[in-house]
């Protein structure tokens, strides 16, 4: 072999080398971001497993390196951590109609809407006219659900990824939605949820995240957090 050729090949050698170190990385694997990764960012699903979670695992599966809600599945999955201040990323898919939610919080027993909190994952143009139902404003997607509206119009049609942050600091909650933030708001000012039902979620300081599935298969993935 001429030295050009020797060369050229362990360079190509050396180069294929890093590329599957990066991919074998926790944070490639993960779905962070080297940026990410120094920020303090941590992932809450390894893309194969359902280690770390508890709950409804029945519902969901690790599938293609996504986390996914079966079709006529879901319930309650619920990490095996508590968390109380954090900022949490993840990207979803919708089918037409789709609706899940991301649980806030919560404890493990009790109605994350109303023990802990609840921020909808909803289609909100599928609803849109009215059939099956209406979604009223706390319904909407990443509205605390029964207290605080979300901001419309910022999601992608249903069978496109859509890229979500939800920050937790204190009684201070913000979501953001493909780069929009659609709520900010202040939990110790709420003094009547809008459904008119007693919400002592609202006050945790900590507790549980999760998905929350309502039988419509609901894709993740790129599940990370950063603790504050």
């Amino acid at each position: 072999m001429r030295p050009t050729c020797l060369v050229a090949a362990i360079l190509m050698f050396v180069a294929n080398v890093l590329c599957a170190a990066e991919a074998e990385s926790p944070s490639a694997a993960a779905g962070l971001s080297e940026k990410e990764s120094q920020e303090g960012f941590v992932s809450l699903f390894d893309g194969k497993t359902l280690n770390g979670w508890q709950g409804a695992t029945g519902g969901y599966v690790a599938e293609n390196g996504l986390l996914v809600c079966k079709k006529h599945g879901g319930g309650k999955l619920l990490t095996t951590k508590e968390y109380g201040d954090f900022i949490l990323r993840f990207d979803f898919k919708l089918q037409p109609g789709g609706n899940n939610g991301v649980a806030l919080r919560t404890p493990k027993d009790g109605n994350p809407a109303y023990m802990g909190m609840e921020s909808q994952i909803i289609d909100n143009a599928f609803y849109a006219d009215g059939k099956p139902f209406k979604l009223r404003p706390y319904q909407c997607h990443a509205s605390i659900y029964g207290c605080v509206p979300a901001k419309t119009g910022h999601m992608k049609p249903a069978g496109q990824w859509n890229s979500q942050e939800i920050s937790c600091n204190g009684s201070q909650v913000k979501i953001t939605l493909n780069g929009v933030v659609i709520v900010d708001t202040d939990l110790a000012k709420i003094e009547e949820p809008m459904d008119g039902r007693p919400h002592p979620g609202l006050k945790r300081a900590k507790g549980f995240l999760g998905f929350l599935g309502h039988g419509s298969r609901v894709e993740f993935r790129n599940i990370r957090i950063k603790e504050l």
